[in-house]
C-alpha cells in the first residue's frame, strides 16, 4: 500500500512528503482494518511538519488524525462495525496512508450521503468542537459566545452547535471574504480582527457588556487579550496554539510569554473557568468518550445539524500543495485529500 512520508521537518510542503510503498497492515483483536478513500488536513499536520509539534513521531513520519473508508477486515471481539461497513476514524497519526489499522473505539459508521469531505470533518473538527462546548465546559441558551477562527474547520462547527444550543455568537476572522462566510454560517456578531481590536468591538457591540464564553485556538497573546473580554462567571476554552509559527526555543518562549502567568486566586475572585481542550489526551485516556463525540456528531448530522464546509479537495499526490493552502490562512472549513 502507498503511505504519505513526512521526510524532513522544513517551512514549504511541496519539498517535505514523499509518497513511498509499504507492506499492508494486519488488524489485532479489537481493532479495525480500513481500506481509505480520503484523509483530512489539520493544523496540527503544519505544525509537524514545521517540527514544532511535540506529539509528532519520529522521521520518516506519517502524519493525519482521521481517515474515511470501507471497513476491510476486523480483529477477534469487534462488534460494532463489519466488513464492507462505511466508516470515519480517527487516527493516533498514520491517517496519510491507503489502509489504516485503528482501535474499535475510534470507528463510527456514518451514512452513504455523508461524502468523504463531510466525514473527515465530523472526526478532529466537529468532534474538537462537540467536547469543547458540552464537555470540557456547558454552554446554554441565551449566553454570549466568543469563537475565535470561526471560518476555520473546528469554528465551522462550534458555530453551527452554539446556534442549535440558542447561543448570541460572536466570530472573529481576518478578512471581509470570510466575515461573509461567518454571515452564512449564521454568526451573529462576525469580528474583522485585522481592522478592530475585537475586545473593544465587543463591548461596544454589548454596551460595555463582556462575553460569557469564549473558544480560543490561537493562545499565545491571543489568549490574554481574550480574558479581558471575559465576563465574572465566564468560562475560556483554550485548545491550541496555532500563534506558534516557528521553530526554536524563542518562538516557544514567545507563545508562552503571550499566554501570561497567572495564580488561581484570579480564577477565584472572578469566578472564571479555564478548561484546556487536548484531544489528542482524551483520545489516548477516554477513548470511550471520543466514541461518544463521534457518534453525538453523526447523529446531528443526520438531523441537519452539522453541515459541514469543504474548503479545499486536493488529491494524495497534491500533498504539499495542500498544507501550503492550510497554512496560508485562507482556506474555509475542511480540507480533504482523496486517494
Amino acid at each position: 500500500m502507498k503511505v504519505i512520508h513526512l521526510k524532513k521537518f522544513g517551512a514549504n510542503g511541496t519539498d517535505a512528503f514523499e509518497i513511498v510503498e509499504v507492506e499492508n497492515p494486519a488488524p489485532k483483536a479489537g481493532e479495525v482494518l480500513i481500506n481509505v478513500d480520503a484523509f483530512g488536513l489539520n493544523f496540527a499536520d503544519v505544525m509537524s511538519r514545521k517540527g514544532i509539534y511535540n506529539d509528532c513521531p519520529p522521521l520518516p513520519a506519517v502524519l493525519g488524525y482521521e481517515s474515511v473508508g470501507t471497513v476491510e477486515s476486523i480483529g477477534d471481539g469487534v462488534e460494532s462495525v463489519k466488513i464492507g461497513d462505511r466508516v470515519v476514524a480517527f487516527t493516533r497519526f498514520g491517517s496519510y496512508a491507503e489502509k489504516v489499522v485503528t482501535p474499535e473505539l475510534a470507528v463510527a459508521k456514518i451514512p452513504e450521503k455523508m461524502s468523504n469531505g463531510e466525514a473527515v470533518a465530523m472526526a478532529t473538527q466537529y468532534c474538537t468542537a462537540w467536547f469543547s462546548a458540552f464537555e470540557a465546559i456547558n454552554v446554554y441558551p441565551g449566553e454570549h459566545v466568543l469563537v475565535h477562527a470561526a471560518a476555520g474547520g473546528v469554528g465551522t462547527a462550534l458555530v453551527q452547535l452554539l446556534k442549535w444550543k440558542g447561543a448570541v455568537v460572536y466570530g472573529t476572522a481576518s478578512s471581509d471574504k470570510k466575515l461573509e462566510y461567518l454571515k452564512e454560517l449564521g454568526v451573529d456578531f462576525p469580528i474583522n480582527y485585522s481592522k478592530v481590536d475585537f475586545v473593544e468591538e465587543i463591548k461596544k457591540i454589548r454596551g460595555g457588556e463582556r462575553v460569557d464564553v469564549i473558544f480560543d485556538p490561537i493562545g499565545g497573546s491571543n489568549f490574554k487579550k481574550s480574558l479581558k473580554a471575559l465576563a465574572y462567571g465566564g468560562r475560556i476554552v483554550p485548545f491550541g496554539a496555532s500563534s506558534r509559527e516557528k521553530k526554536g526555543i524563542l518562538s516557544l518562549l514567545k507563545v508562552a510569554f503571550g499566554f501570561g502567568f497567572y495564580s488561581p486566586v484570579a480564577n477565584i475572585m472572578k469566578s472564571q473557568t479555564w478548561a484546556g481542550v487536548n484531544m489528542l489526551r482524551i483520545a489516548d485516556n477516554k477513548p470511550e468518550l471520543m466514541n461518544f463525540c463521534i457518534n453525538q456528531v453523526v447523529k446531528l448530522y443526520e438531523e441537519g445539524v452539522c453541515k459541514p464546509h469543504v474548503g479545499g479537495e486536493f488529491m494524495a499526490s497534491e500533498i504539499g500543495k495542500a498544507h501550503d493552502f492550510l497554512e496560508s490562512r485562507k482556506s474555509l472549513g475542511k480540507i480533504v485529500i482523496e486517494w
